[in-house]
Parts: C-alpha cells; structure tokens; sequence
C-alpha cells in the first residue's frame, strides 16, 4: 500500500509539473500580444530561451545547489542527483522545480520586454537558474530532499506556499532591479504633452490567451 501511494505522489508531483509548464505559454502569448508588433519575435524568443537555460543550467547546477547537504542552512555544495542512487521522486522533484525555475526567469523578460537586449536576457537568466533560485529555495524547501534537514528560513518556521516567495517574488525582485539599471522607457513620456505615448500591442486575442493558460497553472497553486 505504501508504494502505491508513493507512486501516487510522484505522478501528482509530475503532473502539477505538467500544469506548471504551461505558465510558460502564459508567459509567451501574453508577453507577445501587448508589445509592439516590431518586438514581438524578440520577446518569444526570451520566453523560449528562459526555459532552455533552466533546464541545463539548473539540471547543472542549480539542484545541487538547492537540494544538497547544507552548510548552516544557508547553501550545499554537493550534488545529490549525480551520487549513483537517485530515486523516482528525486527526478520528479527536479522536474518540477525545473518548471519552477524557468518561470522566475520568465517573470523577468516580461518586465524588460522589447528593452533588452537578447544576450543581456540570457545572461540574467543564467544567473537565476544557477545562483538565485537554488540559493532562495534551498534556504526555504531544502527538507524535501535532504533528509529533513532544513534551510535557515525553513528553521525560523517560514513557509512558503505555492513558491510565492521562492518563485514569484524572487522573479519580481531580479525583474525590478534590471529594470532600475535600465532605467524609464525612453519616448514613453514627451516633455510638453500631458498623456504620455500609446504602444499599441500586437494582439489583444493572443494576451487573452496568455490569460487563460496562467488559469491552468493555478489550479496547481490550488491543489
């Protein structure tokens, strides 16, 4: 009985893994529909881009990182998914938490689209895959993995739920400190008009889109 439900729970963890990945498709139609039609290639190509480095970078590095044996609750430097016994549950987890980590890379490339260049995008994301997100969440959900033992923040009795903190407000935090080294969006506000200018959006139907894709994700967060 208990291995079924083991089975049971790793199926649920692989498919919330599914429904997390379609936020990725969230993230493309709606990111593309409202930005100028000039822009819209560059900015599908920083959504599909984001993922692709989770994916290697994290598989890499990252779940090393979040998931190994801590030093004081703060970060691991060992990699248990390369130790020879990796179980079931360990590669759902890292899948899910792949998922995870393309969508705080994703949270960025909507506050910087049609304003950043494509290999500046890349290397933020980077930097998300293999430091930023491992480092929160090992502080926040490093019991999952390793033993019971706990991330500094986890200890303190932080719970984070449905990757609120480890996730969307980690996203929001690298998304507002690119945006201030960029700076405000030049032509947007003319000297002498009231009204700044209108960008017109490419396709208002596709971001509606974009919207219903973001609602399977959180049948997720509800689950």
């Amino acid at each position: 009985m208990s291995e079924v439900i083991h089975n049971i729970n790793i199926f649920w963890i692989l498919f919330c893994a599914a429904l997390v990945f379609t936020m990725q498709f969230g993230f493309l139609c709606l990111e593309t529909g409202v930005t100028e039609t000039k822009n819209t290639v560059n900015v599908a190509m920083k959504n599909a881009a984001s993922m692709l480095v989770a994916i290697i970078g994290y598989w890499a590095i990252g779940f090393g990182l979040m998931f190994g044996l801590s030093v004081n609750g703060w970060v691991s430097f060992s990699a248990p998914l390369f130790d020879g016994d990796v179980t079931g549950f360990e590669y759902a987890v890292l899948l899910f938490e792949t998922m995870f980590c393309g969508t705080a890379a994703s949270i960025v490339s909507g506050a910087v689209a049609e304003r950043m260049r494509f290999w500046a995008f890349l290397l933020i994301a980077i930097l998300v895959a293999v430091v930023f997100f491992p480092l929160v969440g090992h502080w926040s959900w490093n019991h999952q993995i390793a033993g019971g033992e706990g991330g500094w923040l986890e200890n303190l009795g932080f719970v984070d739920w449905a990757g609120a903190i480890v996730v969307h407000s980690l996203g929001g935090w690298v998304a507002l400190a690119t945006v201030i080294i960029i700076g405000p969006r030049i032509g947007r506000f003319q000297e002498g008009e009231r009204n700044p200018r209108e960008f017109t959006g490419a396709n208002l139907p596709f971001a509606i889109l974009g919207v219903f894709f973001w609602r399977l994700y959180t049948l997720q967060t509800q689950s």
